[in-house]
């Protein structure tokens, strides 16, 4: 089941699409809004118009993936000129499309939640004598705040201070406003999500469960909100900076998380794998779910496995195609123990060529390898490519324990409490019989102190939400960002030395053949091989292929991607800012501008 599907805009009613400036879409009338949120059913209809911001391309694309590169899990080449190019590069210009849509798009979302809010709260449905009825309506109260909560820490990771919104759109109500203080912005919506999380429902009590905001997301994002909101953050003097209270916000983070896992805990599915398979094969959970909340993409809808995923190159064969705009360096495939269940799950080493037939990637090339569309039953037709219909997770379980462990170890250190919620996410990426060696050992040895155990979760976070595309927003609220970047290019700088001078036991060269059954076996992924065990194997370029013949254009002995792909990355700090939109600086007439962050247009 897909809410989006049931989604009902109310547009003859509400206006929600009309709107000449980001923030002054036409007004309501009193009666019509008064009539929409005196009742369950319209009053659903106009908060599931919240939702229908997530199938347009600004998140389904570039939200949810395109604009969270590069990191050091994560990259993309950025030779060349669309406007997605100039946000890796980051060179974007004040007139770049992908930006004015993603800016757009977020102030129409949080305009309707805005509509919701200010429309169940003045209802009377909302203390109605039916407690049913009292409690979908607090329900969707919470979601709207939910998602506008989102919607303002998109806008702030990716655009710094913005103008901050918080009124239903009237007559003579002023939607002309100046930037507020970040700051100011993520302790407002954090209030809000902890004044309501206590009257929403659990997602075993929805409809549409994980595919819905529900309680287990919202108590999930107090922990993530209140950890950006005690991060780091760019000043437009090109500084980073966390506020004196940021300890009061890793204790926000270290109390709703735990307020999770007292009220609603549920042990980690055992199959890493399923996990995703679930999304890739349209399977909602039953039980107690690691993901808490998906967005949920109707068929014909979303870019899962079109732009992130198993690349599928397009031929006669029923599958259509898909591509990867964010590829696994293999610093990162190498970062991973060999045991850990984890990294096959989201490092793809293959590809599926115009016959279907799997393929060796090239070493530039890994792919995000949770979802494929080589699994969407019925397969869609060879001509079709976006709108598959996959789901896209937005906040897992397994990240609200770590959320708990760092906040935990930043307060009181390794404490047994942020141990034990660290054991409870590793033991997954083992096997049993591994866990005294992989996890008991492993976590004893990394929680000699705070330094150390705050190492250990920057790693496991890596490991665990690789693909998810959530990592830029880490590294910056760590202050990790150019350290991060410049280890995986002195990394990726090593391996192709190791390869070329044949230092090492990586594999210069990959040996592979197909099985009975026509998969593709690769012998030696991890370890180096002087030659293949028969001739039924083949050879391809792995490592070594990071290496290249240094010429009078390009004197460097690595290949390009190593030295441009991160080259804007490595300066501290990382100037991840984009500039406002040009048509909302013309429209804010002079309130405005893009000052500071070292922009000079």
């Amino acid at each position: 089941m897909k809410i989006i599907k049931y989604i009902s805009i109310l547009a003859l009613t509400l206006s929600l699409n009309a709107c000449s400036d980001f923030l002054d879409p036409d007004s309501l009338s009193t009666f019509d809004t008064q009539y929409v949120f005196s009742n369950v059913d319209d009053a659903r209809k106009a908060t599931n118009a919240i939702y229908q911001h997530f199938s347009e391309d600004a998140f389904r694309s570039r939200l949810s993936n395109n604009m969270t590169g590069n990191t050091d899990i994560e990259q993309n080449s950025g030779t060349g000129s669309t406007a997605r190019y100039e946000i890796w590069r980051l060179e974007a210009q004040a007139n770049n499309g992908d930006l004015k849509v993603v800016w757009e798009v977020a102030y129409k979302a949080i305009r309707d939640a805005n509509i919701v809010i200010d429309g169940i709260t003045k209802s009377a449905a909302l203390n109605s004598t039916d407690i049913a009825i009292q409690k979908d309506m607090k329900h969707f109260l919470g979601e709207a705040y939910t998602l506008r909560a989102y919607w303002y820490s998109m806008l702030i990771y990716h655009f710094g201070d913005v103008p901050f919104s918080n009124q239903a759109p009237k007559a003579g109500l002023e939607f002309n406003l100046p930037k507020e203080d970040r700051n100011v912005i993520l302790s407002s919506v954090i209030q809000d999500l902890i004044n309501i999380e206590a009257d929403m429902k659990w997602a075993d009590e929805l409809p549409f469960k994980i595919e819905q905001v529900n309680r287990e997301y919202t108590l999930g994002m107090i922990a993530r909100l209140a950890l950006q909101r005690g991060g780091y953050f760019l000043k437009p003097d090109m500084t980073m900076d966390r506020m004196a209270d940021y300890l009061d916000y890793y204790a926000i983070a270290r109390d709703y998380s735990k307020k999770l896992m007292d009220l609603k805990d549920r042990e980690l599915p055992t199959d890493f794998r399923q996990v995703f398979m679930n999304e890739s094969t349209f399977v909602i959970p039953k039980d107690d779910s690691d993901v808490l909340f998906e967005v949920p993409f109707a068929i014909g809808e979303g870019d899962v496995a079109w732009n992130i995923g198993i690349r599928v190159d397009a031929g006669t064969h029923l599958y259509g195609s898909g591509s990867n705009y964010m590829n696994v360096p293999p610093t990162y495939y190498y970062s991973f123990d060999k045991k850990d269940i984890r990294r096959d799950v989201t490092c793809g080493l293959y590809y599926r060529d115009k016959d279907f037939k799997q393929q060796v990637v090239a070493i530039g090339s890994i792919s995000q390898g949770k979802w494929s569309r080589e699994y969407l039953n019925p397969p869609p037709g060879p001509s079709t490519n976006k709108g598959t219909g996959i789901n896209w997770p937005m906040l897992r379980y397994a990240d609200v324990l770590l959320m708990y462990a760092e906040a935990e170890n930043e307060l009181n250190g390794p404490t047994p409490a942020a141990r034990a919620a660290f054991a409870r996410v590793r033991q997954r990426a083992f096997n049993q019989v591994d866990w005294p060696e992989k996890v008991d050992q492993y976590i004893a040895s990394v929680s000699a102190g705070k330094a150390a155990f705050f190492d250990a979760i920057v790693d496991e976070r890596a490991w665990e939400f690789g693909g998810e595309m959530i990592r830029k927003y880490e590294l910056i609220r760590w202050n990790l960002y150019d350290t991060k970047i410049n280890e995986t290019v002195e990394g990726l700088k090593k391996l192709a030395d190791d390869a070329y001078l044949g230092f090492g036991d990586l594999p210069d060269y990959l040996y592979w053949k197909y099985d009975e059954s026509g998969n593709l076996v690769i012998l030696n992924s991890d370890t180096k091989v002087a030659a293949a065990p028969d001739d039924t194997w083949k050879r391809a370029n792995w490592l070594i292929s990071l290496h290249r013949t240094p010429n009078a254009t390009d004197p460097s002995p690595y290949q390009s991607w190593i030295t441009t792909n991160w080259a804007n990355y490595t300066t501290a700090p990382v100037r991840y800012i984009m500039p406002i939109p040009s048509v909302a600086v013309t429209n804010s007439q002079g309130l405005l501008q893009n000052d500071g962050y070292g922009f000079n247009f």
